[in-house]
């Protein structure tokens, strides 16, 4: 249950990072915060970050073996960035329209599949 648990937040976790580090290009497409200055386009992705740390925080904790969880450090780092280029692709798939996906990008994903199972191998 820890797993899904760790897993779960850093599905979150992620959505919120990517909105927070890309979303205000989305807006800056769509001229809602085109003409702000830069330092309220950052405000407002530290805003969206906080909740990212709201949930990458208690993930990590909640899955480290030292905590009573299923991972290790190694693992919970590669799960992560698997989880994050992953709710990445969805997100650009569905919301910046006109980044197409190409064979490379699914080449590099078989290459992070390939990262988690080697992280596993005992």
């Amino acid at each position: 249950m820890k797993g899904f648990l760790t897993i779960l937040m850093l599905v979150f976790s992620n959505v919120f990072m990517t909105f927070a580090w890309y979303g205000h290009l989305k807006l800056q497409e769509m001229k809602i915060t085109e003409g702000w200055p830069l330092i309220l386009v950052i405000l407002l992705s530290w805003g969206l970050a906080f909740f990212e740390y709201c949930m990458m925080v208690p993930a990590n904790r909640i899955g480290f073996t030292s905590n009573g969880g299923p991972f290790n450090l190694l693992q919970l780092k590669v799960i992560q960035e698997v989880i994050s280029l992953t709710v990445f692709t969805v997100i650009v798939a569905f919301i910046f329209k006109g980044q197409p996906l190409q064979w490379n990008h699914f080449a590099a994903f078989i290459c992070l599949i390939l990262a988690v199972f080697f992280v596993f191998l005992k």
